[in-house]
């Protein structure tokens, strides 16, 4: 009858009276006291905790354990048929393991605590460090849980930025191919050459993501195999646990690095795209146009629609595009592919089909996926028209009184002397300059407003 029951004598002893159950119940957590023991408990302590793990207890009225009450229904009649618990004895003094001793995190007995190797060592009862031991063991096992979750969302980016590399670089890939078939044979190696650096970057970008993702799985498999193995501890009993806990704690003090996402992962679509026509001058024998600025498609809000070799963009429908760190998600914006730390420079913008725009330089180290006010004070140069209205970005704004309606706009940065200027190209009157002191590396800034159809061009020079 024994071997048929499923509990021993240790097994029908409630943990805090340490006498045989009167009402067993069960709570939350698994573990199980009399009624009344554990209605006392949270009396004393005015919080519905359980008294082993400590776990709170959302009922107030925990169910009676219809298997114990069955077993102690059995016990009182027959007593004998019931399997004493094995007691697990000290190796040294073969005595019943009831303390632990802190300082050495051992199970000891009574006798250990006057020999030498634990005399005036700190110790308590075994269901007493258990509870606090398994307190600090889940202080460390959460972090984890979450830091784990933190590299699987990781993964799922990375994962998401492979496949976009490889449909960016095949979407660039076929553009470019379009712009060389208006060359002609001539530039079929020229054609050829670019495309082979295009897939070497491919390549060589695909692959850090992919040794990053390599990193990534490594952390996950690492604080996997630390979660999986404290996991079973926790729910094991007091003497398992306590045995296993030195262990548990030594391995959840390992350190995992921060999850982190790849900083300008995507492909430099400005070095195949931007100015294509330009790069091949020497070996045609007519003119081409040639812009000296063109904007970044990896800086650009997921809105903006970006044509024509790079030189103008559009309002348009949200496409599916990396949230990169150098992406705008703040504003409708884009900057310009090269940026300046020296030298003069000057562009020119077409603001005739867009009403509501916004052009001038900017640092690169502006916020990019927050709205910010445009001004000199947060890296801001910029000038921008809002149905009619003109105004430079100052702080506060400073409305501009115009003659004539601008249709195309010069914007010329000297940075050594921190001057930004604008002008109207069509007469060379001028709108607005800022003075300033540059310390930073300064990109062309453009942003347009969210009504459909609203477009900036880069003029040719």
């Amino acid at each position: 009858m024994a071997e048929d029951c499923p509990f021993t004598v240790e097994d029908l002893r409630c943990p805090v009276c340490c006498e045989v159950f009167d009402v067993p119940v069960t709570l939350s957590c698994k573990h199980s006291f009399c009624k009344t023991c554990v209605q006392t408990h949270w009396d004393s302590r005015e919080t519905r905790q359980c008294p082993l793990c400590r776990r709170t207890e959302r009922s107030s009225r925990p169910p009676v354990n219809q298997a114990l009450k069955m077993a102690l229904d059995v016990f009182k009649k027959k007593p004998e048929q019931f399997m004493v618990k094995s007691v697990e004895l000290c190796s040294i003094h073969n005595e019943e393991l009831k303390l632990f001793c802190r300082k050495d995190a051992e199970l000891i007995c009574v006798v250990c605590t006057s020999s030498r190797g634990h005399r005036n060592h700190d110790y308590c009862p075994i269901a007493e460090a258990a509870s606090e031991i398994m307190k600090e063991l889940t202080t460390r096992y959460n972090p984890l849980k979450k830091h784990l979750t933190d590299f699987e969302k990781l993964k799922v980016s990375l994962e998401e930025l492979e496949a976009y590399i490889q449909k960016q670089a095949a979407e660039t890939a076929a553009e470019v191919k379009q712009e060389y078939e208006k060359l002609y044979a001539m530039l079929r190696e020229e054609e050829a050459a670019r495309l082979m650096v295009l897939q070497n970057e491919r390549d060589s970008k695909t692959e850090v993501v992919r040794e990053k993702l390599e990193e990534v799985n490594k952390s996950i498999e690492q604080l996997s195999d630390i979660i999986n193995y404290i996991e079973p501890i926790i729910i094991a009993d007091d003497l398992t646990f306590l045995k296993e806990c030195k262990e548990a704690i030594r391995r959840t003090s390992s350190t995992v690095p921060e999850p982190e996402y790849p900083a300008r992962a995507l492909i430099d679509v400005p070095q195949y795209l931007g100015s294509l026509k330009h790069g091949v001058w020497k070996r045609m024998e007519r003119d081409v146009s040639y812009c000296s600025v063109n904007f970044d498609p990896n800086t650009a809000h997921p809105n903006l629609i970006i044509r024509d070799e790079l030189t103008t963009i559009s309002y348009g429908e949200k496409q599916q595009l990396p949230d990169n760190p150098e992406r705008f998600t703040g504003r409708m914006a884009v900057l310009a592919a090269s940026g300046f730390n020296s030298g003069k420079q000057r562009w020119d913008v077409e603001v005739a089909h867009s009403k509501e725009w916004y052009i001038g330089v900017a640092r690169v180290s502006i916020k990019r996926k927050t709205a910010v006010f445009l001004n000199p004070t947060d890296g801001f140069w910029v000038i921008a028209n809002n149905e009619e209205s003109y105004w430079a970005q100052t702080s506060p704004r400073t409305r501009l009184t115009l003659k004539n309606k601008p249709q195309i706009i010069t914007v010329e940065l000297d940075y050594d002397k921190g001057k930004v200027s604008f002008s109207n190209a069509a007469d060379g009157a001028s709108i607005y300059s800022f003075k300033d002191k540059f310390t930073e590396r300064i990109f062309p800034y453009f942003a347009i407003g969210i009504n459909k159809g609203n477009t900036l061009r880069i003029c040719p020079v």
